[in-house]
């Protein structure tokens, strides 16, 4: 079973983008994108949300073109109507079980790269197994939440790094399901 890891930008107040979808206030830099390079070369499996995918088609991706070409790519979305010759596969009832049996299929770890609406449903169905965030020294004040839900999720800080520009990295770990739910104490757990 591959992971699943969503890897995405944040500002400081937990927005992905602009209500908009719009990313432009997040600030460049060189250090960051060099090293989502790097970790894009180590995904096998894209999955993201409709609004995601049409960031691409907003700034010159063909419909049906593949954002990451190296990586078998899906859009969940029961809108979006794909030319038969998509380099993209819809994903268009159950993201939940889809996405399981992506985890389960793939040849290495498989990359959420958006939205809140996906990863908020993911990650309560305790399918998301990693969180890599870019913190940008950025408060949009209102926008795309990074989960789209509250949630309550045990993250184990597996790496860092703050670059010069502001940005933190941070690499979590997110414990499954069932070992957040037996590393609980009693006084914890809901009845």
């Amino acid at each position: 079973m591959q992971e699943l890891v969503y890897d995405v930008a944040v500002s400081l107040d937990g927005f992905i983008a602009a209500e908009s979808g719009d990313f432009s206030a997040f600030p460049t830099d060189d250090s960051i994108v060099a090293a989502y390079f790097d970790r894009l070369a180590g995904y096998a499996v894209s999955v993201m949300g409709r609004a995601t995918y049409e960031v691409g088609l907003d700034h010159g991706l063909s419909l049906g073109a593949n954002p990451y070409p190296a990586m078998d790519t899906h859009v969940v979305s029961t809108a979006l109507r794909l030319p038969a010759e998509a380099a993209v596969t819809r994903i268009a009832t159950d993201p939940v079980a889809a996405v399981a049996g992506l985890k389960a299929r793939a040849a290495g770890p498989v990359y959420l790269c958006g939205g809140g609406r996906l990863a908020g449903c993911l990650a309560a169905a305790g399918l998301l197994d990693r969180l890599r965030v870019k913190r940008a020294p950025i408060v949009l004040g209102r926008g795309i939440p990074l989960f789209d839900r509250p949630l309550a999720l045990d993250l184990s800080l597996e790496d860092a790094a703050h670059l010069p520009s502001g940005y933190v990295y941070q690499d979590f770990r997110i414990a499954a399901p069932a070992a957040r739910a037996s590393s609980a104490s009693p006084a914890h757990q809901s009845a």
